[in-house]
Formats: structure tokens, C-alpha cells, sequence
């Protein structure tokens, strides 16, 4: 599939872009390059969980500000034994923060999250492609992180059958790198610094009705 064009000769508002994330450094470490290297989008970052996070939510902020970027957080339960939300709740809360808005482009989680296994990643996607199927929420494309780790045999990296994948510039992957490292503060052995991929992947859909069938097949196949 073709990268989203842009509207250079009109000259019109900015196109807007939206990630929709279950954990804030998930936007950075899945999609940071591809905001990074885009700023002619006006992006708004949102994530599912962790607003009252004292640690985390601040240094969300922090990123979104050297991302050019805006952003709200929710606070759904993140508790460790990752207890099933209501379908609800979840489309209630992405509408949200979403704030109305229409979007050109959105990105969020893949259907199996990025490694195994992340209940809060799935969720996210499966009700993202539901809400677009149902007409509520309004964007022009949908990506999904494509990314697998082999059942836990390997760091995360871009799925084979991703429908696009870019390898980024080396500063732009060490910028991605220092945000996650240095705002962030996870140590340089820590795992979100080793994973932090310099390819990112997406599948990439242009409608609501492909995207409802193909992550349906992945599901059966899981």
C-alpha cells in the first residue's frame, strides 16, 4: 500500500494523525520514528492507561512536547493480572480521547499485540477496527503495529508479512532510542532499550471492512 500523500500544494490545514496506545512509551517505541520523521501531520498521542501514574504520565507529557505533539491519557485498570475490560468501556474511552476529531490516519496495536502476550495491546486494537466498522470514529486509514517476537524466542521485530516497513535513519532511530532512555528512564539493559526497534512495521488498511476480515483470520489463527 502506498504512504498517505499530503496536501503540499494547496497549502491547507495540516492533515491530523492519531495514536491510540494502551501505556504511554508504547507511542515511542512502536511508531516514534514514523511520528518523528512526519511533522507535516498535527498528531494527537493518546493512551489507555496510566493517567495517575506519578512516574509514568509526567514523562508522557514530556514526550509529546519533543514529539511536536498533543495528547490525553485514561486510566483504565493495569493492574498485573490484566483482568478482561467491557467492550464499553474500551470504545467509550478511545472515543473519548479522540476528542471528536477526524483523522486522516490513525495507528495503534496489532491484533496480537507486539510480544506475547499483552491483553491491554489486543483489546486496544480490537476495539479501534470495531469502531471504525461501526462508524465511530472517523479516519481515512487505519496502520497496525506489525511486530512478533517468536513466542518470546526474541526481541520484538517487524513481522515478514507486514504490509509496510522502514528502516530509520540512524539519528532518528537514536533520538526514538534517548526518548525512551533518557525521558523515559529505562537503563540501556533494560528491555524497552534493546527492543527498541530501528525498523517499524505496519499492516495498513484504507477500509473498515478489510480490516475487520483480516484481523478475524489472525484471530481464528492464534
Amino acid at each position: 500500500m502506498p504512504p498517505v500523500q499530503f496536501d503540499e500544494v494547496t497549502r491547507g490545514p495540516r492533515q491530523r494523525a492519531a495514536v491510540i496506545v494502551a501505556h504511554p512509551d508504547d507511542e515511542t517505541l512502536w511508531c516514534g520514528g514514523y511520528i518523528l520523521t512526519h511533522p507535516e501531520f498535527q498528531w494527537r498521542v493518546v493512551t489507555l492507561c496510566r493517567a495517575q501514574d506519578t512516574d509514568r504520565a509526567p514523562k508522557f507529557r514530556q514526550v509529546l512536547r519533543q514529539l511536536g505533539a498533543e495528547g490525553e491519557m485514561a486510566d483504565l485498570d493495569d493492574e498485573p493480572n490484566q483482568s478482561p475490560l467491557s467492550a464499553g468501556q474500551l470504545q467509550e474511552t478511545i472515543i473519548r480521547l479522540l476528542a471528536g476529531a477526524s483523522y486522516n490516519l490513525i495507528l495503534t496495536h496489532g491484533p496480537r499485540g507486539e510480544y506475547t502476550h499483552h491483553r491491554r495491546h489486543e483489546e486496544c486494537c480490537r476495539s479501534v477496527v470495531e469502531l471504525w466498522h461501526a462508524g465511530l470514529i472517523n479516519t481515512g486509514q487505519l496502520w497496525l503495529f506489525a511486530y512478533e517476537d517468536g513466542g518470546r524466542a526474541y526481541l520484538p521485530r517487524v513481522h515478514d508479512g507486514a504490509d509496510r516497513r522502514e528502516m530509520l535513519p540512524e539519528s532518528v532511530w537514536l533520538e526514538k532510542r534517548r526518548l525512551i532512555t533518557e525521558v523515559y528512564g529505562y537503563g540501556a539493559g533494560s528491555w524497552e532499550a534493546k527492543t527498541t526497534p530501528r525498523e517499524e512495521g505496519f499492516w495498513c488498511f484504507d477500509s473498515a471492512q478489510a480490516a475487520v476480515k483480516r484481523t478475524a483470520l489472525w484471530e481464528q489463527q492464534s
